[in-house]
């Protein structure tokens, strides 16, 4: 799937406010209120799927968010909403910066050591308190590779679809 196609994940709804159909946001932007100008949001949206919202209103409230959605007037209708995640288009996100990538456009890169040898395709990072992980899977086996841009990533081609890593394949 290209970029152009893909949807990122950048909150969940959490929680109620009030009784008139707000909802306590989770954002995963940066800063939090971004969130707020990135529409439509998409719930729970996988490709053909979900729900497509257009004009969400949010606030910071406390140490969180909350939003109000369109034609969600009552606390029974925003309770269904409860545990939805939250995914724009990836071609709403600006672009980033030198040497930054998008998670989801790591995703499905085809990983090769820096003598050449194929470990896999990326399957998702997440991050750890020290840096990100890549997770490559090649069928057989999971490799675990830090995100760390010189020392063990060492070129992220992505119009050409691949990562080289300098990574003993045997660990």
């Amino acid at each position: 799937m290209t970029a152009a196609g893909r949807r990122v994940l950048v909150g969940r709804i959490v929680g109620l406010y009030g009784v008139q159909g707000w909802l306590k946001i989770e954002s995963w932007t940066e800063p939090r209120i971004q969130i707020f100008k990135y529409q439509p949001w998409l719930l729970d949206a996988a490709p053909g799927e979900g729900m497509e919202i257009v004009g969400v209103k949010g606030r910071p409230q406390g140490k969180g968010l909350i939003a109000q959605l369109p034609d969600v007037a009552d606390r029974d209708q925003a309770a269904a909403l409860i545990g939805r995640d939250i995914y724009v288009a990836r071609e709403q996100l600006p672009p980033p910066g030198k040497d930054e990538y998008y998670w989801v456009d790591l995703e499905g890169l085809e990983v090769v050591t820096t003598e050449g040898l194929a470990l896999g395709r990326v399957s998702h990072l997440f991050a750890t308190g020290a840096n990100d992980v890549v997770v490559v899977r090649d069928g057989e086996r999971e490799r675990l590779i830090p995100f760390v841009q010189g020392s063990y990533v060492r070129s992220v081609d992505l119009s050409g679809g691949r990562m080289v890593v300098d990574w003993d394949p045997e660990f």
